[in-house]
């Protein structure tokens, strides 16, 4: 009966605002879609609402349904009887409650319409009858969402960040990286082999670095059902995300942000070649200039090219004839029409294919930049835990909310002795 009753409400809700879009859509009177538009918001609003009851009542049946039948159906021990009507059960009453404290609070649906209502209309968020403070600390992301971000960053975007290896170590603590040395020795009965030692080549500490999701109020204040709303701002925190760590990975300076591989001291003067654009469209140069130099240890690794580059110098390589032998000689295989993974192979190694922003096409290039990277994936670590949070704040410049995600992370590259630097001459 409730069920329906507010269905029949979002209907004529729903109506009321299709007729209004409409009408402001034919209207040439500026004050007048003004006028429309206030009414839209408030229409929303109340839309929201009815959803957010419909979402709860689901949710209550939902429970219901996954409750076990013959608890539903068993007496408690020490219910009150009279007439032999049951009028209490004070046992299953405090075993509910139980039950409903063990739930994380910040996965309850409760939690969640909260959430919503506070990025978007700044509501205050009250959960199982206490205020949450906004103000000195920022609420956290409820886990449904969060779970969402995590599969999202699973399976799309970030072409670098999806390669590197992920940490979750506290900051602030130096962490040894080092090598077991073992050397091989004949022994006799008279002597033994000396211990071995861990040799220290280096440390590496994390630190706490802040970064921020900026998602402009308008974006979500029209999204009506919480589902969609969940799916939508986690799509948008994850790609805004990926997109960061990718740039951060080759170009972070450091300070306040993850190092990146081009600002790392640590990368041996002698791992940078040197190239001319007659070099990079000439195989046999490729082998002479950059192969000869790998050692064995460190040849199993990959490219970072921009797509440029790739377009006009690798696959352009051609015999005295004007014959292309990029793909023989080279092995080159290029997919750039994937938009979530661009990639390719090249001399047998994988190629991530990015944008000038993260690297200089080689023709825009000054001399002396590095036009292409050539390392070892698992050898950069980000150290992240997704503890994500939210906070909201006034922009005056454009006179809109804004909501940030914000997020503690950092990253830097745990070996550099395995990334090669490849520069224009």
């Amino acid at each position: 009966m409730r069920k329906d009753i507010l269905e029949r409400r979002m209907a004529r809700l729903t109506a009321k605002r299709e007729e209004l879009k409409n009408k402001a859509l034919a209207s040439a009177d500026a004050e007048e879609v003004r006028s429309i538009n206030a009414l839209l918001e408030d229409l929303n609003a109340d839309i929201a609402d009815v959803q957010d009851e419909l979402d709860a009542l689901a949710e209550e049946t939902r429970s219901a349904a996954e409750q076990p039948v013959e608890q539903r159906s068993e007496i408690p021990a020490d219910a009150a009887k009279v007439n032999g009507s049951i009028v209490g059960a004070f046992t299953q009453k405090a075993d509910a409650n139980q039950k409903r404290e063990e739930t994380n609070m910040f996965d309850t649906m409760e939690y969640r319409q909260a959430f919503m209502g506070y990025v978007q209309k700044g509501s205050p968020m009250v959960v199982r009858g206490e205020v949450i403070s906004t103000t000195d600390t920022a609420p956290a992301i409820p886990l449904t969402i969060m779970n969402r971000v995590i599969n999202t960053v699973r399976k799309r975007y970030g072409n670098l960040y999806a390669k590197v290896r992920k940490a979750k170590v506290k900051g602030g603590v130096e962490y040894p990286i080092g090598a077991l040395k073992a050397t091989f020795k004949w022994i006799t009965e008279a002597t033994v082999s000396p211990r071995q030692k861990l040799d220290a080549l280096a440390k590496v500490s994390f630190q706490y670095h802040v970064a921020e999701i900026r998602i402009a109020q308008s974006f979500l204040s029209q999204i009506l059902t919480i589902d969609d709303f969940e799916a939508q701002i986690a799509e948008v925190i994850a790609i805004a995300y990926l997109e960061a760590m990718d740039y951060a990975i080759v170009n972070g300076s450091g300070n306040g942000q993850p190092l990146g591989i081009l600002n790392d001291s640590r990368v041996p003067v002698a791992n940078v070649v040197t190239m001319s654009a007659a070099d990079l469209n000439n195989w046999t140069k490729w082998r002479k200039n950059f192969f000869a130099k790998l050692p064995l240890g460190y040849r199993d690794g990959e490219f970072i090219f921009p797509v440029s580059t790739v377009d006009s110098y690798l696959e352009t390589m051609a015999d005295a004839n004007n014959n292309p032998i990029f793909r023989q000689a080279t092995g080159l295989e290029v997919n750039d029409g994937d938009a979530r993974n661009p990639s390719g192979r090249f001399f047998g190694r994988d190629i991530s294919l990015v944008e000038p922003e993260i690297l200089p096409d080689f023709d825009t290039a000054s001399s002396n930049d590095v036009i292409g990277i050539f390392w070892q994936p698992q050898e950069y670590a980000i150290n992240e835990n997704f503890g994500f949070t939210m906070r909201r704040y006034f922009d005056e410049e454009t006179n809109e909310w804004v909501d940030k995600a914000l997020v503690v992370v950092d990253g830097k590259l745990l070996n550099p002795m395995g990334v090669w630097l490849i520069k224009k001459a």
